[in-house]
């Protein structure tokens, strides 16, 4: 029998979770039943992927995006209530990894966006003191600014905001999935010539222009739905589970 105990153990530890401060908690953040034997993931723990989860028969969910975030009202009142309430009427337990999920070299986020957009990763940065969550690295051939938002778009299925700071070719860059628009200038310092995350703000638009860099916002939930479904294949193989990737569709 795989129980919950050992399957947080397990992620806590492969995962690194005691190396990052993060916004919220790592690991398991609603305790359901004893035995793991079906999971689903997903990128954020929303009602539609709990309900999901009940129809589908699973016994744990595991995301990107849980719940207890630094500053958020900790009252169980509302949507908090209702997600919550659902999970524990169906015994379901909840696992949640953040920025460990992010900076993993091998199953994280930025490691299966380079894997899929075809990157050579060469090493990472943002964070300071703590792991890096950022990678940077370079593409096989030189592209052009338009065919790389091409690319982008084509493999994850979704068109990215292209904001190009200059005319020139792309040979290196740097990303960082998720909502990292702030660590644009942090990959300006690294001499890149564009860099990719999930989202963007009204200033890294006049960043990218006056640094002239490329700026790709690929869409939070797009670049951050390949991290926990790699780890819930991991899993499934390290412990012979069942496992199955829900996509609730997100166009952030």
């Amino acid at each position: 029998m795989t129980t919950i105990e050992q399957i947080s153990e397990y992620l806590d530890d492969f995962l690194n979770v005691g190396a990052f401060s993060d916004y919220g908690p790592n690991g398991l953040q609603v305790q359901g039943q004893q035995e793991v034997k079906h999971i689903v993931a997903g990128v954020t723990a929303s009602q539609a992927l709990i309900d999901a989860a009940i129809e589908n028969g699973a016994d744990t969910i595991l995301v990107h995006h849980g719940y207890f975030w630094k500053g958020e009202d900790p009252r169980l009142i509302g949507m908090k209530y209702h997600r919550i309430k659902s999970l524990m009427d169906a015994n379901i337990n909840l696992l949640a990894y953040h920025l460990p999920l992010d900076a993993h070299p091998q199953l994280g986020n930025n490691a299966e966006l380079a894997r899929l957009l075809g990157l050579t990763t060469e090493g990472g940065f943002g964070r300071g003191k703590g792991p890096d969550i950022g990678a940077y690295g370079h593409l096989p051939q030189a592209m052009s600014g338009e065919a790389l938002a091409t690319h982008i778009g084509r493999v994850l299925s979704r068109k990215p905001l292209h904001i190009a700071g200059n005319e020139h070719e792309i040979t290196k860059l740097a990303w960082c999935t998720g909502g990292a628009q702030s660590y644009i200038e942090d990959a300006v310092a690294l001499g890149v010539d564009a860099y990719i995350t999930g989202e963007v703000s009204e200033h890294t638009v006049h960043v990218a222009r006056e640094y002239g860099i490329h700026f790709y916002a690929a869409g939070h939930h797009a670049t951050e739905r390949y991290g926990v479904k790699a780890l819930a294949e991991h899993l499934s193989q390290r412990f012979d589970l069942k496992q199955e990737f829900v996509d609730i569709d997100n166009p952030v």
